[in-house]
């Protein structure tokens, strides 16, 4: 018979002796390794079922760590730097391991030492309006004239609904529902369908729009794209990349002291991502409206303000750190070395 891993033993000891008494390290960074591996613990519990007294190190090779480690990447909006962090106590973890149990943490010290860093997203300024350059772009197009109307509905609703360029385009007046509740049908990378709601004011400024140009009332063909331009019953990007800019100089020569970046369509979903967040909106609620297959590209819209987005995860996104680790000791029965 096979002789089993000693994964829990070693582990013990790893916390117990190894860490504070041979590495001599501080309090915090013991709790941050802990972390890790009631998180680990806790990952493997929910895919295979099995407590910790039942796991070995066989259990946790053959791409087991790297699913983990992208796991609190997607799942949890881990940090390339926390991410990295935790990936670090496992490969001391495996350094010790395998001069304690050679034969069993061999395979699995080999897989830690070649899974590579994450590198961090480089901390650029997104290109996005503050609420008062919003506040003013929104009011230049002069809705008394029949392309200010469209304009007008056209940057309220860019921004309103967090629409890319393409999704904005495609918008068709069967994808437009008004009520107490407008919404918006969006239609997003991968033909994947998303629905906004869209507020009061942005709901006004459409429906004028629609109803001056008869695309509302039962004779309205559904199929029609709401925002056409002069030549194209359905409005191209380069088109709504112009228009964007038009409004953009008139802005700048209007309030010189803001608008000082070049914006794009894309600014306006930039820029609805980071008001909602500056409001308090938790960030997998923000990925959802945004139609975000990963939360890490949420963040990543948000990068405009680092020290907003810390903040953010640290006191009140519930998949922060710190916000699951009760909930797996609740799972899993986690060793008491670990609590």
């Amino acid at each position: 018979m096979a002789k089993k891993s000693l994964f829990l033993p070693v582990l013990a000891e790893f916390f117990s002796v190894y860490l504070p008494m041979t590495k001599g390290l501080s309090e915090n960074t013991i709790r941050s390794y802990k972390q890790a591996f009631r998180l680990l613990i806790g990952y493997v519990y929910e895919e295979s079922k099995l407590p910790p007294e039942k796991i070995e190190f066989r259990h946790l090779e053959k791409g087991v760590i790297e699913s983990w480690l992208n796991w609190l990447c997607v799942e949890r909006g881990c940090t390339p730097k926390t991410r990295n962090q935790r990936l670090a106590a496992l490969v001391t973890f495996a350094r010790f391991a395998i001069n304690k149990d050679f034969d069993g943490a061999l395979a699995f010290s080999s897989e830690i030492e070649n899974l590579p860093k994450t590198k961090a997203v480089k901390q650029e300024k997104a290109p996005y309006f503050s609420k008062e350059e919003m506040s003013v772009l929104l009011r230049i197009p002069d809705s008394a004239g029949t392309m200010g109307k469209r304009d007008k509905a056209i940057l309220s609703t860019l921004y309103a609904s967090g629409a890319r360029a393409q999704e904005l385009c495609d918008i068709t007046v069967g994808d437009v529902a008004f009520g107490d509740k407008t919404t918006i049908t969006l239609r997003g990378k991968g033909n994947k369908t998303r629905t906004v709601v869209i507020p009061k004011q942005s709901a006004f400024l459409l429906k004028t729009y629609m109803e001056y140009f008869q695309l509302c009332g039962n004779a309205r063909d559904v199929r029609r794209h709401v925002f056409s331009s002069q030549n194209r019953e359905h409005m191209t990007i380069s088109c709504l990349e112009a228009i964007v800019k038009k409004y953009v100089r008139r802005a700048k020569q209007l309030r010189p002291d803001l608008f000082s970046d070049k914006y794009s369509p894309h600014s306006f979903r930039h820029s609805i991502a980071m008001h909602m967040l500056e409001s308090g909106v938790p960030l997998p609620v923000i990925k959802t409206f945004l139609g975000h297959s990963s939360i890490l590209s949420t963040m990543i819209y948000a990068s405009a303000d680092f020290v907003l987005v810390d903040r953010y995860l640290r006191d009140k996104d519930p998949y922060a750190e710190q916000d699951l680790t009760e909930e797996y000791v609740k799972v899993t029965i986690v060793p008491d070395f670990l609590q």
